[in-house]
């Protein structure tokens, strides 16, 4: 058996954290190549729907989080729904680096794009004591604003010697 292999396969080699930190970046990259054309094609969407804006709502802990609410308003402000209309998006599937094509509707569309741009401005944002926050999808400015809120839990420790 060769030496740090305890299957003895020489083909095997570990795994090394640079190239994964390598790969992640490479598809950072691509991934926001991609943005400005779904940001486009949703904004179309909304636009011609008749919505000035949208706000997500997320929230999570433990672990876990999801989107609370979406809500769409005209310019009015008037409450507007969110509809099954498809939107083209690209995605890049994992582990490949060719984007591909699909069709959703525009409530998932908003969705993935949510859980996309939360991931990367705040990657773990559901784990441990967690983060809230919203986005502000502005249509006519073309815009799409996160507040986001992190969760934590304090500790002071005092020691005192008399």
């Amino acid at each position: 058996m060769e030496e740090g292999s305890e299957r003895g396969d020489a083909s095997v080699s570990p795994v090394e954290v640079d190239d994964i930190m390598a790969r992640w970046a490479r598809r950072e990259a691509q991934e926001a190549q991609l943005l400005p054309v779904n940001k486009t094609n949703i904004f179309a969407i909304l636009a011609a729907a008749g919505m000035a804006m949208v706000l997500i709502r997320f929230d999570g802990s433990g672990d876990s989080g999801q989107i609370e609410e979406m809500e769409a308003r005209d310019a009015q402000g008037i409450s507007l729904p969110i509809t099954d209309t498809p939107v083209n998006m690209l995605v890049l599937p994992w582990g490949e680096h060719i984007p591909k094509s699909e069709t959703v509707p525009l409530g998932q569309a908003l969705e993935n794009i949510t859980y996309h741009l939360l991931g990367s401005a705040h990657p773990g944002w559901e784990n441990g004591d967690g983060a809230f926050g919203e986005f502000t999808f502005d249509v006519a400015a073309g815009t799409i604003r996160l507040d986001h809120y992190d969760r934590y839990t304090a500790t002071e420790e005092f020691t005192h010697h008399f």
